[in-house]
């Protein structure tokens, strides 16, 4: 397996980047916008493809790299369902995987910290956003942050084996790796006994906001793929104008997203699955949407939210496919307008 921790000294953020072999694909959790260049050109070095830029939470101290890869790279973003962002292609729940090629990470839902905060469990490790930090804890006094729910996210968290590596995404110390035995010995804010004395320590603290906060907290919010630009391009279809596409024989509906997700919230009835992470080769010559607009048909992408599939109608119009479109706001938005699902 290939890992990298890789930190932002501005505001002492570690991004972590993980793939299961040289010349396969990559996920980077956390990244800093002000170091992406630092990410793509890692990517080069160990010929790596990046497939998904995931945030653990809404970060308030330093603006997200998720916008940036994606547009540089047309990777998924992903973030939690409860997450305040205008739009990105993935969200994930408690319970989900998080997969690339070769790697799974166990999605866990551990609030507190803000209503949105995630951790990724990966075998012998755990990736713990601003939950767990390495002798600490992540302040609960904004973004709907709660001490309460946060002491039971820890307490899940300390469920995990002992020897389980803890790679925080940040640290103001200079310690780079924990384990969840260590944090469970020497972290101050655990030596508490019950929900009400660590609720008490947390409201005690009394922290100033994050420098960033006023500035970062908008700019993450709105990270959202400008889908107006692929509409004033004629190329996408409102849902209402999609429910009309039903049962056309030469329309051709190609849902782009993963497997849970369609197990998760259904699909639109008689669209082919062809996951986004094969795009490339379903759009080349003889793939599967080819041939299909080479028979004349109208191909229509939708995905969860627009993101992936607006991202799928520029690629395939690079490649010559000029009848592609993509349903705007995706399967979120067919739902709202009433369309039908299997």
């Amino acid at each position: 397996m290939i890992f990298r921790q890789l930190f932002d000294s501005v505001s002492s953020t570690y991004s972590y980047v993980l793939a299961s072999r040289r010349g396969g694909e990559a996920l980077i959790i956390d990244p800093v916008l002000e170091k992406v260049d630092r990410y793509l050109k890692l990517m080069e070095e160990l010929d790596l493809r990046l497939v998904k830029a995931v945030d653990t939470h809404l970060h308030a101290d330093h603006i997200t790299g998720l916008g940036a890869l994606r547009d540089r790279t047309r990777c998924v973003t992903v973030m939690g369902d409860e997450s305040n962002v205008d739009v990105v292609s993935m969200r994930i729940a408690d319970g989900d995987k998080l997969t690339v090629e070769g790697l799974s990470l166990d999605v866990l839902y551990t609030p507190g910290h803000t209503d949105d905060s995630y951790s990724f469990h990966f075998g012998d490790r755990v990736f713990t956003g601003d939950t767990l930090l390495i002798r600490g804890t992540g302040r609960t006094d904004f973004q709907n942050g709660d001490s309460r729910a946060q002491y039971e996210s820890l307490q899940r968290l300390l469920r995990l084996p002992e020897e389980t590596l803890v790679f925080p995404a940040h640290d103001y110390k200079g310690d780079t790796v924990s384990t969840i035995g260590e944090e469970k010995r020497f972290n101050p804010r655990l030596k508490v006994r019950d929900a009400d004395e660590y609720a008490a320590l947390m409201a005690s603290l009394n922290l100033p906001n994050p420098k960033m906060m006023d500035v970062a907290v908008p700019a993450n919010i709105h990270q959202g793929l400008h889908q107006q630009d692929v509409a004033r391009k004629g190329w996408a279809f409102s849902a209402t104008e999609a429910k009309g596409l039903l049962g056309r024989p030469e329309v051709a509906l190609i849902d782009l997203r993963e497997r849970s997700e369609r197990e998760r919230t259904g699909a639109i009835p008689g669209s082919l699955h062809a996951p986004y992470a094969e795009l490339m080769d379903n759009i080349g010559d003889g793939g599967l949407i080819h041939e299909l607009a080479r028979s004349g048909k109208t191909i229509v992408f939708y995905c969860a939210f627009g993101e992936r599939s607006a991202m799928a109608v520029q690629a395939a119009q690079d490649q010559g496919l000029a009848a592609a479109r993509h349903i705007e706001g995706g399967m979120s938005a067919w739902t709202k307008a009433g369309g039908a699902t299997r």
